[in-house]
């Protein structure tokens, strides 16, 4: 009897493992991976974690594709136009395309396990793609059937991409594959999980605040606050109220100069929107006429809210001598070559290379009140440069956010002050006695091993 179950055994074992060949085969993996030398090193740590256990399993790997190599072209990022790359691709030999961020935590088994739930053949023959995702939390991994993928492919090669702007990407891919009520639906997997619920959980996801050393010191980070006369007295009490005090340095940039303050008055006429021509101002005087030492440059609007000691964690993971611009991402026309940008109000983080490396282009404003953030996205883009995308910053205010999507965040920035209690926001959100909390995330994100 104890030999009969020993066969059993193998023979299940052996069983279990025929599937699981099968299924690794028919997987493709995309990491969402970006180009700085940061990202890439956490993304090829997570494709390096995908193989060892794949290799634990059977000799047969399955494809783990990095996106930031897979195109040049610029909105690689948003998915969407690498879908008929994928249908020609992958379409005669693969079942799922499973993408996912660097910081996604995945375990085969149970992926495996999860997705064999789900019919590709089935689904192929009824032309009924199936499209898994988890809630709001794209970051835990999602799943697109290969005969989606063709279907989808089918449609953007007979139209073109319809919004011009890309500025909350899973929500547009979302409404892009339901097509009104005309695509499939959207089917939730409870295994793909933000945190750890159980021992069932194929893959978890938390956006926790990096530290890669030592934090950087205040004083290597400039902060130059944009504002103009009609907002000295009420919105700089707030930016001093609040994070200025936690600044080594600190610049207010206006179109009057104002001693009590003090704001310096770069010359340059306020404009109701854009602000294009005081940016490049900033960055000239920065770069040519001051702080030659200092390694980072900061640009915030005099509404944006942003935690100084977080942002010293995050900058200890980039090297400034790179040309690193880095932020909230946002799209222009990317369905139609167009370009990647930093929205400016969750704040523009530069390092002193990438500076230098604009002001050297001649790339100007077309005309002062010409969107800056939008202006530099398109200098960036025409030399080369990506910007780099962090879901810390953020462009609205806490109250514009799913709570539970906040939550699973430790986050650097918000914007606007507009119907909200802009102090209370800072201190519930940003303000330094939440550190201790933050460190311990940082710490339990970075140790663990992926």
């Amino acid at each position: 009897m104890f030999q009969r179950s020993l066969l059993e055994n193998k023979y299940l074992k052996t069983f279990f493992f025929f599937f699981l060949v099968l299924d690794l085969k028919g997987i493709v993996f995309v990491i969402q991976s970006q180009s700085n030398s940061f990202h890439a090193k956490r993304a090829e740590q997570l494709q390096k974690s995908i193989l060892k256990q794949a290799a634990n399993l059977t000799q047969e790997l399955p494809r783990v594709l990095l996106l930031h190599q897979l195109s040049k072209q610029e909105g690689a990022w948003t998915i969407l136009p690498l879908l008929p790359h994928f249908s020609v691709t992958y379409s005669s030999n693969s079942s799922w395309i499973f993408f996912c961020e660097e910081e996604t935590r995945i375990q085969i088994p149970e992926l495996l396990e999860t997705l064999r739930r789900y019919d590709p053949s089935k689904v192929n023959v009824i032309l009924i793609p199936v499209f898994i995702y988890w809630g709001k939390y794209f970051a835990a991994g999602w799943a697109l059937s290969i005969p989606l993928v063709n279907k989808l492919t089918k449609r953007l090669r007979s139209e073109s991409l319809k919004s011009d702007f890309t500025i909350d990407l899973k929500h547009e891919i979302a409404l892009y594959i339901w097509d009104k009520g005309d695509g499939p639906p959207l089917t939730p997997v409870p295994e793909f999980c933000t945190e750890v619920v159980d021992s069932s959980c194929a893959t978890t996801f938390h956006s926790f605040l990096p530290l890669c050393g030592n934090p950087v010191k205040k004083e290597d980070i400039f902060f130059a606050v944009k504002t103009c006369k009609k907002f000295h007295g009420d919105r700089i009490p707030i930016v001093k109220q609040t994070w200025a005090g936690q600044a080594s340095v600190i610049e207010y940039y206006s179109d009057h100069a104002e001693s009590s303050i003090p704001t310096v008055d770069l010359g340059v006429p306020n404009t109701d929107r854009g602000h294009c021509g005081k940016t490049f101002a900033i960055l000239e005087k920065f770069l040519n006429h001051s702080h030659d030492k200092i390694a980072w440059l900061v640009i915030v609007d005099d509404d944006t809210l942003i935690s100084i000691s977080r942002l010293q964690h995050l900058l200890s993971c980039y090297d400034s001598s790179e040309p690193v611009f880095l932020g909230e991402r946002y799209g222009y026309g990317l369905g139609t070559g167009g370009y990647s940008y930093i929205t400016g109000g969750g704040g523009m983080v530069f390092s002193r290379e990438a500076i230098r490396r604009l002001l050297a282009s001649k790339c100007r404003c077309y005309s002062n009140d010409a969107p800056d953030d939008m202006v530099l996205g398109m200098c960036f883009s025409g030399l080369g440069i990506p910007v780099t995308h962090s879901p810390l910053f953020h462009q609205a205010r806490p109250v514009d956010y799913p709570r539970d999507y906040l939550s699973h965040q430790v986050p650097i920035s918000f914007h606007k002050h507009w119907n909200i209690d802009p102090v209370k926001v800072y201190f519930t959100w940003l303000a330094p006695r939440g550190e201790d909390k933050a460190r311990q995330e940082t710490h339990k994100g970075f140790k663990e091993e992926l």
